[in-house]
């Protein structure tokens, strides 16, 4: 676990162009990124051809890879690297989707966080296709289930990285995940989804 404000330092260091810092600011975030990439991958078969290790390095090099390294602080970074995993498992279902192609419709289940699997790739296209839909509706209802959802931020963390309070965080998740389950439903077809 990183001390308070090294992350922050880290990242100020790398914005300055301090090469070190990258090491340094792998090290320092890896265990986390590591247990979010776990959270998301936890019902994978053994030997998947996904793993949390992989997803975390891929999304580590996409991040730090980007010129712009406008991260103001450790809740930036882990929104950035929400984002970055979004892309990813997006990606990756694509792939693999496409190698496939049975077209089956399949139920949607949305809670605080993904468990990615074989079976359940069609979910990841699936929300990704609705939170598509809805950053054209509420950009920032958006952001929030990207970061909770794909990041398992907390609300007080949310509510840092977009300058608000957290009871505007907890009531725009709420809004944003009703909102989502109502399209998820008419995708897919089914009355209703759990939790």
């Amino acid at each position: 676990m990183a001390e308070p404000g090294q992350i922050t330092r880290l990242l100020e260091e790398l914005r300055g162009g301090k090469q070190q810092a990258q090491a340094e600011l792998m090290e320092a975030v890896y265990g986390e990124l590591h247990k979010i990439a776990g959270r998301l991958l936890q019902r994978e078969r053994t030997g998947h051809t996904l793993q949390a290790t992989a997803l975390v390095n891929e999304a580590y090099l996409q991040m730090v890879g980007d010129a712009r390294l406008d991260w103001k602080d450790r809740s930036h970074f882990f929104a950035a690297a929400a984002q970055s995993m979004r892309h990813i498992l997006v990606d990756y279902a694509r792939r693999h989707k496409a190698a496939k192609r049975d077209g089956a419709r399949h139920k949607v289940e949305l809670t605080d966080a993904l468990a990615i699997s074989e079976d359940r790739l069609e979910e990841v296209l699936a929300i990704d296709e609705a939170l598509t839909r809805l950053a054209e509706w509420d950009a920032r209802q958006c952001r929030i289930v990207e970061m909770r959802f794909f990041g398992g931020m907390t609300e007080e963390e949310i509510a840092e990285v977009l300058g608000v309070g957290r009871r505007t965080v907890s009531r725009e998740w709420n809004l944003a995940r009703a909102w989502l389950r109502g399209e998820l439903n008419r995708s897919s077809g089914d009355a209703a989804l759990p939790g």
